[in-house]
């Protein structure tokens, strides 16, 4: 847990705590009230329905539901703090009404615990818009004391892995799961509502393709074979378009055995879809719908704050070449550049050198000095176009420069957002390319694509020209609640275990 207030000299401590809550239980069983024999509680009503409609409801008999989160007062009047879905309503249990052996059971309640309350809807002398009990049931014991009530549960590392006492003790982490949820109905309605179907591939595959990444390897028992954690849905999506599904779409898990940092977790939340007949300036057009309109509908403005930079999701976002990015942002002009090894030389002379495994190309010297010279600068929506063929081994080539491709990234605050591109829907192309990345494999780059002949013979039997999309679904969600870590984003994000 967090760090808590110590105990006053007269408090107990945590252990005691424990032992008391124990004991309470064990009383509660003694006398045949075992709240964990209860099973059912039917709410008529929640906190901020009350708070919404007091002056209808005043008066009136409901039931609600909800954890203990305070306690005030235990002479022959008791003020609770009650913690429901939507929020926190005060109890007034006084014991001439409830009582005597229901108040005597109340008494050894404890901060925590789960209450079923029967009684009227009322405003104190204070003012405050309350419950008066009739009734109080206890449905479940908490026999582990919750944070300290001032400082909550504040430890970002036992947060992440304590998510249900985060959710408890800081209801604000609540919005943005419920953000997240409405994000994700948001993206189902556009794409239905765009004549996409929504499908599903498989998550273990004998082949890990449709992204440069490395898998998580797992063993399959009856088949006596390895096989790999989908590190991307494309390669299913796209056989599907070649089936005649002309507009498919996947949101899913996908797995990367990759590092961690505040914005990667080894498994995350995709949305990747494909239409036939459209190209990469289609994809452009849909996901600057698709992100805006999710601004526009949940917070009510394209402004947004993120990473403390001021963000304008006004659609007509920038679309910017690799290369033009480079040369603005780095001053070399990559398009003046003819040959391989003057590019790694032009790019050296910035201070960018190409990875041991990477073939030292122009194709590669212009990605790399993009990656580590440009991506850092781009704040503002922009569509950076045009990568190279080199890193870009499922896109379509332009016709324009067969050095560079039709695909594009969008970037964000720094942050990659999603990638698309004018798919490549040449079998002979895409074997060569396959097979470039096999190589790359044979040389250590374990994060290479593999051969996959099915996807060969797919595309063999004609895909149509099609645009793809792949967006980042923990990103979007970050960039819309102004989440500062992916962890934030993620109910369970991936920890490492304590011994």
């Amino acid at each position: 847990m967090a760090e808590e207030k110590r105990p006053a000299a007269n408090e107990p401590s945590y252990g005691d705590q424990v032992r008391i809550r124990r004991e309470k239980l064990a009383q509660l069983q003694e006398s045949g009230c075992d709240p964990f024999q209860q099973t059912r509680f039917v709410s008529s009503t929640d906190s901020a329905a009350i708070k919404a409609d007091f002056d209808a409801m005043e008066g009136q008999l409901i039931t609600i539901a909800g954890r203990l989160m305070s306690k005030r007062g235990m002479g022959k009047v008791s003020f609770c703090d009650l913690q429901d879905k939507s929020g926190r309503i005060q109890l007034y249990v006084r014991r001439d009404e409830v009582g005597e052996d229901c108040y005597d059971y109340f008494k050894k309640y404890d901060i925590g615990d789960i209450v079923g309350v029967e009684g009227t809807v009322f405003r104190t002398q204070r003012g405050e818009m309350s419950v008066r009990a009739a009734k109080v049931t206890l449905l479940s014991k908490s026999l582990l004391p919750l944070p300290e009530k001032f400082h909550g549960l504040t430890d970002r590392e036992t947060r992440y892995r304590q998510r249900y006492v985060d959710l408890i003790v800081n209801p604000e982490v609540r919005r943005n799961f419920e953000l997240r949820s409405r994000f994700i109905q948001h993206v189902r309605t556009f794409m239905d509502g765009r004549g996409f179907m929504e499908v599903e591939t498989p998550v273990l595959n004998t082949i890990s393709g449709g992204a440069t990444a490395r898998p998580f390897v797992t063993h399959h028992n009856t088949l006596d074979i390895d096989m790999y954690m989908r590190i991307a849905t494309e390669l299913p999506l796209k056989r599907l378009i070649v089936g005649g599904l002309e507009r498919v779409y996947e949101i899913g898990r996908i797995f990367r055995n990759e590092g961690m940092d505040p914005k990667h977790n080894p498994e995350f939340t995709t949305i990747e879809l494909y239409q036939a007949y459209a190209d990469f300036q289609d994809m452009m057009d849909l996901f600057e719908d698709l992100l805006s309109s999710a601004a526009q509908k949940l917070l009510g403005t394209y402004q947004v704050e993120w990473q403390g930079e001021q963000i304008d999701l006004t659609p007509g976002w920038p679309r910017l070449p690799m290369h033009e990015a480079v040369k603005q942002y780095v001053g070399i002009d990559f398009m003046a550049i003819g040959s391989d090894e003057e590019a790694v030389a032009a790019a050296r002379s910035v201070g960018v050198a190409l990875p041991e495994t990477a073939d030292k190309t122009w194709g590669n010297a212009l990605y790399a000095c993009f990656d580590e010279k440009v991506e850092g600068k781009l704040i503002q929506p922009t569509f950076i176009t045009m990568h190279p063929v080199d890193v870009s081994p499922l896109a379509k080539r332009s016709p324009k420069d067969p050095r560079l491709t039709e695909r594009f990234e969008l970037f964000i605050c720094r942050s990659e957002m999603g990638n698309a591109f004018s798919e490549l829907n040449d079998p002979l192309d895409q074997r060569a390319r396959f097979q470039k990345q096999a190589e790359l494999r044979d040389k250590g780059d374990d994060e290479a694509g593999m051969m996959d002949e099915d996807f060969l013979t797919a595309l063999e039997y004609g895909m149509p020209p099609t645009g793809g999309l792949g967006i980042g679904i923990d990103r979007c969600v970050m960039l819309l609640t102004g989440a500062d870590s992916i962890r934030d984003v993620i109910l369970f994000p991936t920890m490492k275990p304590i011994d």
